[in-house]
């Protein structure tokens, strides 16, 4: 039955226009277009080119349209404040984008969904798109998370519904890593407490318990993308760096990585947690852990709000086991910006906030202007790709799937979402082998399987008839026709 319902899905409305090189954006969106093993030099170069016209953009074919045609243009929904440079982006492709500045609970979103006939949404790290928003919202194609992390989507029910998941795994990976060198110079000399006492009229000039980062050790958890950049910032500032990583990473510089995380916990001055939520890395730093770090070190979490126990740290941090900690990410965040930071939503609250040499922000590693730009411009970017064209590079939960672009009339374009099963690709050429197929590209990730195929010269009822008989195969997730 939820097969039958995803059919509907493939008959919705897109627009015909594609991006200009005089686009403003555009110098971002080379970014998300330029091809995955192309050097980082080579894609700031393209995308310089690009900007000043003397590149076509890579996707510079026919943006296509979906069949049968409908009036309506295609519809976005941007959740949670998405930055400008997507709203713009999406808009020159003649969609309709609505916008939201909070997040919305489950219900809310549900028939926010169904109401506004919304065929794609944008959210970023506080809106939760479960199992039940997607059951009940079959017209939905494709989803944007505008941010790092992608566990606030059920990435398994949604490639079983054929909705593709694109997000930005590295745009602000700069901006966390340099929010988190202003922590530990900030947590190394008090600075918070000090400006504190200032704002309440009180003058305490001390120097001791305060120290020069150069010369400390920074241990690091999880050598990633931030994990990596935060290295080489470190050690320009006179830090030894040692990194733990549950795979085995060549270092930049002079880092070197720990064999376990007990060894990493034991030489850190400073530990900073850089890793993904996931269950194994829940509470992964808890009393147990805490015990084995040097007297008088230093905790900072920039990752996911479940990676630390938080009532641990707050023993420690009284106890003056820890000299300092900084928190941005909590197990349960705020829905909108105001005073929603209490005791309600997560118990300690209060006895948290009462730590000293404490650095408490709002989950802000990435909000930076050019962090937020550029996440706007990749994502913005993979959704367009997806449905102008059909290409799922950089999705999550689907297998990564790309064509060139059509640059002709007389061609459509297959779209084909399946199970992972035996006789599927028997069945598909089996309907095609009457026509022209120019080229054709198939993958699978897991249970769930994508097939793209251009086939020329096909007139209305050509195209109707393949839709029908792709849609109504036994295996179908989800079907579209772009021409």
């Amino acid at each position: 039955m939820a097969q039958q319902r995803r059919l509907s899905v493939s008959i919705s409305p897109l627009p015909n226009g594609i991006l200009s090189p005089s686009s403003p954006t555009l110098a971002q969106a080379q970014l998300a277009t330029s091809p995955p093993n192309a050097s980082s030099f080579s894609i700031s170069y393209e995308a310089r080119q690009r900007a000043s016209g003397a590149i076509p953009f890579p996707q510079s074919g026919k943006a296509l349209t979906e069949f049968p045609l409908k009036d309506d243009p295609l519809r976005i929904l941007l959740l949670e404040n998405v930055n400008a440079t997507a709203v713009a982006m999406l808009k020159a492709q003649g969609f309709v984008v609505e916008e939201v500045k909070k997040a919305l609970g489950e219900q809310e979103l549900i028939q926010r969904l169904k109401e506004g006939n919304f065929s794609a949404i944008g959210i970023r790290s506080k809106t939760k798109v479960t199992a039940k928003v997607i059951a009940e919202c079959p017209n939905l194609l494709v989803i944007g998370c505008f941010c790092i992390g992608t566990n606030q989507v059920d990435l398994l029910a949604a490639a079983k519904a054929g909705i593709a998941v694109f997000n930005s795994p590295f745009s602000n990976s700069r901006s966390v890593a340099e929010l988190v060198i202003s922590e530990v110079i900030a947590l190394s000399r008090q600075l918070c407490d000090r400006a504190r006492e200032m704002r309440e009229g009180v003058w305490n000039k001390v120097s001791k318990g305060c120290w020069e980062v150069r010369g400390k050790t920074l241990g690091i958890v999880g050598y990633g993308h931030i994990g990596s950049q935060l290295s080489v910032l470190a050690e320009s500032m006179g830090m030894s760096v040692l990194y733990y990583d549950v795979l085995p990473i060549m270092p930049l510089g002079s880092a070197k990585q720990t064999e376990t995380l007990d060894d990493l916990l034991e030489q850190a001055d400073f530990l900073t947690l850089h890793v993904p939520e996931l269950p194994e890395t829940t509470n992964m730093i808890g009393a147990e852990q805490i015990s084995k770090m040097k007297d008088g070190a230093y905790l900072l979490n920039n990752a996911r709000g479940k990676v630390i126990d938080i009532p641990a740290l707050i023993d420690a941090l009284k106890s003056g086991k820890l000299a300092g900690a900084a928190v941005d990410v909590f197990p349960h965040e705020p829905a909108s910006n105001g005073p929603n930071f209490g005791d309600s939503l997560n118990a300690w609250s209060s006895e948290l906030r009462s730590c000293p040499n404490l650095i408490l922000t709002p989950h802000i590693g990435g909000s930076t202007e050019e962090a937020q730009s550029a996440i706007g411009a990749e994502v913005g970017g993979a959704l367009i790709r997806y449905l102008n064209y059909g290409s799922t590079i950089g999705s999550v939960n689907f297998p990564e799937v790309n064509l060139r672009p059509i640059l002709h009339d007389g061609t459509v374009r297959l779209c084909h979402v399946h199970l992972n099963q035996p006789g599927v690709l028997k069945v598909v050429n089996a309907v095609l082998g009457e026509h022209n197929v120019e080229k054709q590209f198939s993958d699978s990730k897991g249970d769930i399987a994508y097939l793209l195929a251009d086939i020329t010269n096909v007139d209305e009822k050509e195209i109707k008839d393949i839709y029908e008989a792709i849609a109504g195969s036994r295996a179908n997730i989800a079907t579209r026709m772009l021409f």
